[in-house]
C-alpha cells in the first residue's frame, strides 16, 4: 500500500485541511521521537533566543537535563533572563513543564 498523501486524507474526510494533517503528523512525530524534540529545542535555543527553561519544555525534559544536553553538545549556555518579561516567560515555561508532568 502506498503511503497516503495529505490530500487523500482530506478527501476521505478524515481531516478538514492538509494543514491539519501535517500538524497532526508533526505532533505524532515529536511524541514518538524524543530525539527529534530535543534536536528541535536545541536548534530553537541557538537560533531564536529562547530561554533554557523554554527549550527544556519544548524538549520534554527537565531544566537540569536540558542544561546537561546543551553542555554535552558544546552549546554555550545563556543563563538568567535579561529583562523582567523574559523572567516571566521563563517562569511560565517552567510552570507549564511541571503542570504537564502531573
Amino acid at each position: 500500500m502506498d503511503a497516503p498523501t495529505p490530500q487523500s486524507l482530506v478527501e476521505a474526510r478524515l481531516y478538514e485541511s492538509e494543514a491539519d494533517v501535517i500538524r497532526d503528523a508533526l505532533r505524532y512525530l515529536l511524541r514518538a521521537r524524543p530525539d527529534v524534540r530535543i534536536n528541535l529545542a536545541i536548534h530553537r535555543y541557538t537560533t531564536e533566543d529562547i530561554s533554557l527553561a523554554r527549550a527544556a519544555h519544548l524538549a520534554g525534559v527537565s531544566w537540569p537535563t536540558m542544561r546537561d544536553i546543551l553542555r554535552e553538545r558544546g552549546v554555550p549556555l545563556r543563563l538568567g533572563p535579561d529583562t523582567l518579561d523574559e523572567a516571566r516567560q521563563e517562569l511560565q515555561a517552567i510552570e507549564e513543564h511541571l503542570g504537564a508532568q502531573e
